[in-house]
């Protein structure tokens, strides 16, 4: 953790020379938002459900891991769910770009990638959420869309946004940027329409969902390989890798899985070589599922990842549910009129 994100999370004084800044992007941040509310022209809404997953804050929230865990819930309640993402990081041939499993990472994204191997679900990335929707819709048979981290780009229309805490983090000195951590002020935690706290950290906002990040059995980065971690037949000591927005959180999990390891952080989307997988000695590697699949053809032997699950509280499901049905929308399967297929042109 740099001096700059701890100064965000445990204090630090000379962040208050900051203020004007951060008055500044505060007060543009309100005016944008303000201004696609007032003007709804300006947003173009799809003909098909559309959940928006997203932070208010800068770095990893578990965005990802309950990204999948409402494709799951989705499919299992009869839709065809698809997902549209920037594709942070990712150099794309071309865009809008729909993603296929085997993908090149550093083409199209870490998260995105992970996403489709894991679930199966079509997902396209583009930088613009409106078009990388048309596409999705076009190509596919899409008929509910989850936008991963769109919560800020509100020219894409929605039915439902779920907003991901992190309980230890928190909203950290409760700042925006650059003096704090958020990329809107807190108040708008009040707009959305359901709130998931990731973990049992003290951050609980009253009406919170609760979602826990589960450990699955380890993989070998060859595929060849699955360990549980209670019957791990190499040494407790191992590396540990992380190039996600809270590392610590990963280096955590090991240590409660009974490992003892030796942390190596790297910026979140980090592009790795195989250098940076040398550390001169045999011990295991670990790594997250993110990292992995950008890490395939780099890592030496015995190299692991430790995929996660979420797991949300039994009202969460229901509540999401019942979102989706007050508003009227398509039942699953259906699409609004083809009417509106003219509006995709």
């Amino acid at each position: 953790m740099n001096a700059w994100v701890r100064g965000w999370y445990q204090g630090s004084g000379w962040l208050r020379l900051l203020r004007p800044l951060e008055w500044l992007f505060r007060t543009l941040v309100k005016r944008r938002r303000a201004r696609f509310l007032s003007h709804p022209e300006l947003v173009w809404q799809p003909p098909v459900p559309v959940i928006i997953v997203g932070n208010i804050s800068v770095g990893g929230t578990g965005k990802t891991p309950l990204v999948l865990a409402l494709l799951q819930c989705l499919q299992a309640a009869g839709y065809r769910p698809g997902v549209v993402s920037r594709g942070y990081g990712a150099r794309a041939p071309h865009y809008p770009c729909l993603v296929e499993p085997g993908a090149n990472a550093a083409e199209v994204g870490d998260e995105p990638l992970l996403i489709v191997e894991r679930s199966g679900c079509a997902l396209v990335i583009d930088p613009d959420r409106v078009a990388a929707a048309r596409y999705l819709l076009e190509q596919t048979d899409t008929d509910l869309i989850i936008s991963d981290d769109g919560l800020q780009h509100y020219r894409l229309g929605r039915n439902v946004e779920i907003l991901v805490l992190d309980s230890e983090r928190g909203l950290g000195n409760g700042r925006c940027l650059p003096e704090g951590p958020l990329r809107e002020p807190a108040q708008r935690m009040e707009s959305v329409d359901l709130v998931v706290v990731n973990g049992d950290g003290p951050f609980r906002p009253g009406g919170a969902h609760v979602m826990q990040l589960v450990p699955g059995a380890l993989r070998s980065l060859d595929g060849k390989q699955q360990q549980q971690a209670a019957s791990w037949s190499h040494s407790r000591r191992v590396h540990a890798l992380a190039g996600i927005g809270n590392p610590q959180r990963f280096f955590d999990s090991l240590r409660r899985l009974g490992f003892e390891p030796i942390p190596h952080s790297f910026a979140d989307h980090h592009a790795f070589s195989a250098a940076d997988l040398e550390f001169g000695d045999q011990l295991p590697l670990i790594m997250t599922e993110k990292d992995a699949v950008k890490c395939r053809h780099l890592a030496p032997a015995n190299s692991w990842y430790l995929p996660v699950e979420a797991q949300l509280d039994a009202e969460f499901e229901t509540a999401l549910l019942a979102q989706l049905n007050r508003q009227g929308l398509p039942e699953p399967g259906l699409r609004a009129s083809d009417a509106t297929s003219s509006e995709r042109q």
